[in-house]
């Protein structure tokens, strides 16, 4: 169901594409062990979730500040990439589900260095 309401940032695709990575982290974290409720689980969840975040929170900034947040998504990607690392070496996914969520990192991490690196350019012509 559409909402009535929308917001610019809800337009990027890159943004669309990290909704989508917060939900697929989510549902990839519920067969990992109980233990991990509060530990890597939870980690991995907050750090996908905080990469859209950081593109809404910073989207109504200036061009400077927005770099920033974009930067902060970026950081927090590469946290789920550890994050991914260290499920597969628990055994907690398997080599193809890690090859997957490595694939929408990379597709993401692409994406959000493109978005930073054109308003970069608009900056340098100010």
């Amino acid at each position: 169901m559409k909402s009535s309401f929308s917001f610019k940032f809800e337009d990027l695709l890159v943004y669309k594409k990290v909704m989508d990575f917060g939900e697929s982290v989510n549902l990839l974290v519920q067969v990992f062990p109980q233990h991990e409720l509060y530990s890597l689980s939870s980690q991995y969840r907050r750090a996908a979730d905080s990469v859209a975040l950081n593109i809404a929170e910073g989207y109504p900034g200036i061009d400077k500040q927005f770099v920033k947040y974009i930067n902060h998504a970026l950081y927090s990607s590469n946290e789920c990439v550890s994050a991914n690392e260290k499920a597969l070496r628990r055994g907690y996914i398997s080599f193809e589900e890690s090859e997957r969520i490595r694939q929408e990192i990379t597709t993401i991490q692409k994406k959000l260095t493109s978005l930073r690196s054109k308003i970069r350019l608009r900056l340098n012509k100010k």
